[in-house]
This record gives C-alpha cells, structure tokens and sequence, in this order.
C-alpha cells in the first residue's frame, strides 16, 4: 500500500515563505493527478493545488499567484512552494491524489502564519 510522508511545515510571518514536500513510498506520480489539500481548525478539508501526470497545474483562487505545485518523478515527490503567507493559510497540509479515496492520507504538516 502506498504510504505518503508531509514535511516542511512551520512557523512563518506574513509574507513569508515555506516549501511542502510529500514523499510516496512507491510510483504512483506516473499515473496520478496529485493534489495539495488543506484544513484550518473547524473548516473542512479543501484543495489547494493540483498537478497531473501530465504537469498542467491548476489552483485554488486563494492561493493562486501565491503557491507552486510540482513535482519530481525520480523521487517520488511533489512539492508545493508557497510564498507571500498570509495568517488564513495556517492549516494542516496534506498530500494525496485527486480525487481522494485511492490513497490513505498521510499525517499531514502543519503550517503556522503569525506574527
């Protein structure tokens, strides 16, 4: 079963920048839309960012000018770069495919915006 491993999370000021990376424990990025999910305390999980096997990218309207997905098939990596953090993107980011169910969520790495 493919596991998936978030990391990068942190504490950040506003305007301030951070780089998510997601590890999967074997290939899937070949054959998958991959996506950067999000959820703040009492909110439901949303996408923030997705890319296909392809490499076209799409993006959230709150996130959009802001972050960067992309991803690296020799690692087995996607990556998501987000600069200019504002507070309202503090959240839990997780990785996964789109749409979800195909695999189990990873713990997820927790982003802080604060001065």
């Amino acid at each position: 079963q493919v596991q998936l491993v978030e990391s990068g999370g942190g504490l950040v000021q506003p305007g301030g920048s951070l780089r998510l990376s997601c590890a999967a424990s074997r290939s899937v990025f070949s054959i998958s839309t991959m996506g950067w999910y999000r959820q703040a305390p009492g909110k439901q999980r949303e996408v923030v960012a997705v890319i296909t096997s392809g490499g076209t990218t799409d993006y959230a309207d709150s996130v959009k000018g802001r972050f960067t997905i992309s991803r690296d098939g020799a690692k087995n990596t996607v990556y998501l770069q987000m600069n200019s953090l504002k507070p309202e993107d503090t959240a839990v980011y997780y990785c996964n495919a789109v749409p979800t169910g195909l695999i189990p969520w990873g713990q997820g790495t927790q982003v802080t915006v604060s001065s």
